[in-house]
């Protein structure tokens, strides 16, 4: 019999040790849930509490944390989502891995809002969870098997209604941008999650949940949710054109606006983006879009390859899949892109830091830096070939597969080139040049878990002037967006929402569906705590991993060196003139440490503070 819940969590954590192959359960600490409400937030902080921010990722000391949300398994649109937290093996800094489908959802019912899993296995390993009952099994029949071949057995195997969370073979190779995928095409993307999942020799989780939720005030809920499906079916983006075309309809507008990544960022207008464009997709791969667990916005995209040398079927690409192994490589063959992403999905891989660490490797030979002799080929771009063969490579780690598996910053650094590493903190740059775009340059530069778009995103805002158009190129007020996107990032996050909705959904009108759900009394200025108070943790997790002001900052080409055509051309990101405003409007001090009397207004009662 499946757990009963109510308020909309389930109540408990299961604790999973696989050096001892024990587990336990324990009551979910509902004055943490107030103030950290789930998923991203409440794991970070159990994740501060339980481990040495100087751990080694890969360590059997660092942990994994699968966290839901309140929201998570809910009739709220969107309600899909989860969040895998670690220490990032990419980064070394806190990673918050957001992915949707239907795997947070099934935890939930099976009874559970956290999965925290411990130590490292002996040998390979699966976990099998149904409702109560969790077996610890073999996975040596698994281990080397791309995403959808373990997901297909181990339906075979136990129960055909299973939802599954894996690791490819880069997971397994402890390539560092591998992901944790869920429903075949769903990822827990970036960070190298699916590394630190590899390292515990954990392969997957299967889970089967038969549980129910229930909400602390059921008809105010229900008119909320109403409330948020019409808003969200008004908006041009969540009710036109994601759902028209899909992620993919911000390569015309990047290239449009001379922000299109190309060629590890030398450019930001990219000739062959029509060939990749949704539109393009839309007339010639599509079969149809498909939505994750309660969503009305069904923004992916399921394509095939009829024909020739990269012949599928899958999902993808998405706009950053095609921006990463397309413009950042120089390459614009639809059929090579999809390929190249379809493989992505299969090993377990982050198709932005795979393409910017071949985007990368590709300038460091270019230039002279990489030799033939080092690649054993010529490593150019433009070529689709390449691209198909890089990422197939780097999945097994064969060849010089095995160094670009290290990703892009530890390349640049080993043939002595760091300043040719296109992002921060050891994370690459999605696609959106900041050259045009300052506040996304800032965003970047004081990213928690290193370079990200999503952890608030201001170019609906300065590009496509949601719900007002902001100067792009003027840094006068981007602090204060940038800190008001970040917050709220964090709280959409621990709710168990999609990003997708932030445009689109009135911030109290998230707040109704918080407080109607959990039966908390939460408002907007309540919300934008809660995310502040999450912000400040993860940075003090960070600082106590070794970061410090030193690392919010952007690369030379990016503060330098400007562009010298399109829209952009003549403008550099000039961060100095947000940076110490930001720090300020933060409550940290001028090298970026949060304040005693900051953590104090924000509860966040943690030792030895300030750090």
């Amino acid at each position: 019999m499946g757990a009963q819940t109510s308020n909309s969590y389930a109540g408990k954590i299961l604790r999973v040790d696989l050096s001892r192959r024990r587990w336990q359960v324990e009551n979910l600490n509902f004055n943490l849930a107030l103030q950290y409400l789930g998923s991203r937030g409440l794991a970070s902080r159990i994740l501060f509490e339980e481990i040495n921010p100087a751990v080694d990722p890969l360590s059997p000391d660092n942990k994994l944390i699968f966290a839901t949300g309140p929201l998570t398994g809910t009739v709220a649109p969107t309600g899909g989502r989860y969040t895998v937290v670690t220490k990032g093996a990419l980064t070394n800094a806190i990673a918050a891995s957001n992915s949707g489908g239907y795997f947070g959802p099934e935890l939930k019912y099976a009874g559970y809002d956290l999965l925290i899993l411990e130590g490292r296995a002996d040998k390979p390993v699966y976990l099998w969870l149904c409702d109560d009952q969790l077996e610890i099994r073999d996975a040596s029949h698994l281990w080397g098997t791309t995403v959808s071949v373990c997901e297909d057995r181990l339906r075979n195997e136990m129960d055909a209604q299973a939802v599954i969370a894996s690791i490819g073979p880069a997971g397994e190779n402890l390539v560092r941008f591998a992901c944790v995928i869920n429903d075949k095409y769903r990822a827990a993307g970036r960070s190298g999650v699916g590394a630190v999942m590899g390292s515990k020799n954990l392969k997957a989780i299967a889970v089967r949940g038969h549980g129910s939720l229930t909400v602390a005030d059921p008809k105010e809920f229900m008119a909320a949710v109403s409330r948020v499906f019409l808003s969200l079916k008004k908006h041009p983006a969540t009710g036109i054109n994601f759902p028209t075309y899909g992620t993919g309809v911000m390569m015309h507008l990047m290239n449009e606006n001379g922000m299109l990544p190309t060629r590890n960022f030398q450019d930001g207008v990219f000739a062959g983006a029509h060939n990749l464009s949704a539109e393009t997709i839309h007339d010639t791969i599509l079969v149809r879009n498909k939505g994750c667990f309660s969503c009305p916005i069904g923004c992916a995209r399921v394509t095939e390859i009829k024909e020739g040398p990269y012949k599928g079927s899958g999902e993808g690409p998405e706009y950053e899949t095609a921006f990463g192994l397309g413009p950042a490589c120089g390459v614009d063959d639809l059929a090579a892109v999809t390929k190249a992403g379809y493989l992505c999905n299969e090993f377990g891989m982050d198709t932005i830091s795979a393409g910017a660490t071949m985007g990368c490797a590709m300038e460091l030979f270019e230039k002279g830096y990489l030799t033939r002799s080092e690649v054993g080929f010529d490593l150019r771009f433009g070529e689709p070939d390449l691209v198909v063969k890089l990422t197939e490579m780097v999945g097994r780690r064969q060849g010089f597969g095995d160094v670009l598996g290290e990703g892009a910053m530890r390349i640049a650094q080993r043939y002595g080139h760091p300043e040719l590493f296109m992002g921060v903190k050891g994370q690459d740059f999605p696609g959106y040049d900041p050259r045009g775009s300052q506040a996304m340059g800032l965003g970047y530069a004081t990213s928690n878990r290193g370079a990200c778009h999503t952890r608030g995103y201001p170019i609906h805002v300065e590009v496509l002037g949601y719900p007002r158009r902001y100067d792009p190129h003027s840094t006068e007020g981007k602090a204060a967006l940038e800190k008001d996107l970040q917050d709220y990032s964090a709280v959409t996050d621990s709710a168990g929402i999609c990003k997708f909705t932030d445009p689109a959904l009135p911030r109290e009108e998230l707040a109704s569906l918080l407080s109607s759900a959990t039966g908390f009394s939460i408002d907007v200025t309540e919300v934008l705590k809660i995310g502040e108070r999450i912000w400040n943790l993860e940075r003090i997790f960070n600082l106590r991993a070794g970061f410090s002001r030193t690392d919010d900052t952007l690369p030379r080409r990016l503060l330098e060196e400007p562009f010298k055509e399109g829209p952009n051309r003549g403008v550099t990101v000039r961060l100095k003139e947000m940076l110490d405003e930001y720090y300020k409007l933060r409550g940290w001090d001028s090298e970026g440490k949060p304040t005693r009397e900051k953590l104090e207004e924000l509860g966040v009662a943690l030792e030895s503070v300030p750090v």
